[in-house]
């Protein structure tokens, strides 16, 4: 494996955020009243919660507030910023722990977050919330478990939630969905397991991508029963449109679906999470989407296998940039941005949905503490001056990079 490579990326700073550099999968940014460009990080665990950086000169990053997580076996894994107002997710270790749930915090001043309101999706088969999407400043979109609900497997224990939070003080829930047969209770038979050699990690919901293009659709990754389009126009009883899965023969653990609706096509990720590529491979898909009701894959986006799949850690793909629908969010329907852990950060120019072409790549040395020898590159955020914001999962904290693409 290279120490390092730099091609059409450009790194401009790096911060390793005060020693506590292990991010997660949220990456969120806030215009503050005083014009301050602020990016929310949130951290793959315990101690922290969550990092706010002033990035108003991405050259020169400068930690603005990094708080404490009340529990060692918790986690913040997932935020959203709209406004002045930024959701957080919260799961623990082991189900029955608390608190699980998410936290609405009023960061009007960013050095000094105050909670508005925690709701409690603790259980004693909940482990809380994994993920969530909030873009409309109405309703939290996420994968959570709860008090209520209970599954013939634990593997199965995060649904697609929706809550309605336009009262931020006194959030509702406003509907929910899961695989039918999961749950304790269904009338439908539960889901036939992954065997081996396919790795079983669940029947469950991962990403909940809702956009205001069609703000009647959720695009859900389900993890082990792969990706699913849910018509959510009555939210109280979401409804399957279409189920695409690539597994078995794959590894399962689909993880985002990211529609580009004027080219009618989906872009669809797994995640690796196994170390060493013992899931390999685990790639970003192009679907077909002219037919809502039956996407049909086109294409992959390529990896190079041999130099990174032994090299230590990860190897395969995770995150994507998501167009996530706020001003301070860059669009493209044509340059897929991704994190591929020890494989680093690739860009891919997708013009040609029948044959991706890479376009870029960063990849940096392992950090001096890096666990495992390598860098683990987790998530991935542009904003919309072109600039790239990327984080390692264990200790190398953040990378902040232009394009040159």
């Amino acid at each position: 494996m290279p120490e390092s490579v730099e091609w059409n990326f450009k790194l401009i700073a790096h911060h390793e955020l005060q020693g506590f550099g292990g991010m997660g999968e949220g990456m969120s940014i806030q215009i503050a009243k005083d014009g301050r460009r602020i990016i929310w990080l949130a951290h793959e665990s315990a101690p922290k919660n969550f990092t706010a950086v002033d990035v108003s000169d991405p050259r020169k990053p400068k930690v603005v507030v990094q708080t404490e997580l009340p529990q060692s076996y918790m986690r913040s894994n997932s935020l959203e910023v709209v406004g002045d107002i930024m959701a957080v997710a919260y799961q623990c270790q082991q189900p029955g722990q608390k608190p699980a749930g998410f936290e609405l915090f009023d960061i009007s001043v960013p050095e000094k977050p105050k909670s508005i309101a925690f709701v409690d999706r603790s259980g004693d088969k909940s482990r809380g919330v994994h993920q969530l999407w909030f873009c409309d400043g109405e309703y939290v979109h996420m994968a959570s478990g709860a008090g209520d609900f209970v599954t013939h497997n634990q593997l199965d224990d995060q649904c697609y939630q929706i809550f309605d939070v336009r009262n931020p003080s006194a959030p509702k829930e406003a509907g929910r969905w899961w695989m039918p047969g999961t749950r304790v209770g269904d009338k439908e038979p539960p889901p036939p397991r992954h065997k081996a050699p396919i790795l079983d990690m669940g029947f469950r919901a991962h990403n909940t991508n809702v956009y205001p293009q069609r703000p009647d659709r959720c695009y859900l990754g389900y993890i082990d029963a792969g990706m699913f389009v849910l018509d959510i126009s009555d939210k109280a009883h979401p409804k399957p449109l279409c189920r695409w899965d690539n597994s078995p023969p794959y590894h399962g653990f689909t993880h985002t679906v990211l529609p580009l609706f004027d080219r009618n096509l989906f872009v669809v990720t797994d995640e690796s999470v196994v170390d060493n590529a013992d899931d390999w491979p685990k790639l970003v898909w192009i679907l077909d989407a002219r037919d809502e009701a039956n996407p049909v894959p086109i294409s992959t986006c390529p990896l190079p296998y041999d130099a990174f799949a032994h090299a230590g850690g990860r190897f395969g793909a995770h995150n994507i940039h998501e167009n996530v629908s706020l001003p301070t969010s860059w669009h493209s329907d044509t340059i897929i941005i991704g994190t591929f852990f020890n494989g680093g950060l690739r860009a891919y120019d997708i013009s040609n949905p029948y044959q991706p072409k890479e376009v870029g790549t960063f990849v940096p040395k392992a950090p001096a503490l890096a666990p495992l020898g390598t860098i683990q590159l987790n998530d991935v955020f542009v904003d919309e001056r072109g600039i790239v914001y990327t984080v390692d999962r264990h200790v190398g904290g953040l990378y902040i990079l232009e394009m040159d693409f």
